[in-house]
């Protein structure tokens, strides 16, 4: 279970997004999570610099097509980093197990073959209040946490 507040970093060791092109690909399911993740994520971009011209934000209906999305912004795009964002709550049956699964596995997966770093903005919860917990709540916001990491990922 997460302790620390995932908004809660050290500007000083991010460094500078101006200049550097971002895509976020965000899942519409689960939107009033995944919403607030890219609003987290979109913000602390422009914060450190990068203009809102240099973001490029494309929707997909669930976690499991953040995948196809990426590999297709890859391809298609000069991006620096690309930020995967999404949200699965567990529910009754072994869906949750196959999307998250597959997911993991694909942005993994795609973080081998390029030299575009894919950040795994993946909420994995039990249920709807963990995650929004990680959404703005008691955890802060992953997707700030995203940003941060893609920003600092570009500097590799």
């Amino acid at each position: 279970m997460a302790t620390v507040d995932l908004s809660n970093y050290n500007p000083d060791l991010v460094g500078d997004a101006s200049g550097k092109k971002f895509a976020i690909v965000v899942s519409d399911w689960n939107s009033e999570v995944t919403f607030a993740l890219l609003k987290g994520a979109y913000e602390t971009l422009t914060k450190h610099g990068a203009k809102e011209e240099d973001i490029t934000v494309k929707h997909v209906p669930g976690s499991f097509e953040l995948v196809y999305a990426s590999a297709h912004i890859m391809d298609e795009s000069d991006v620096d980093a690309i930020i995967a964002l999404g949200c699965v709550v567990r529910g009754g049956t072994p869906h949750f197990d196959y999307v998250c699964q597959g997911t993991t596995y694909g942005i993994a997966n795609l973080n081998t073959q390029a030299d575009v770093p894919v950040i795994f903005g993946l909420l994995t919860t039990d249920n709807m209040q963990q995650a929004l917990d990680r959404a703005g709540g008691v955890h802060g916001n992953k997707g700030v946490e995203c940003a941060v990491t893609a920003i600092r990922m570009t500097e590799l």
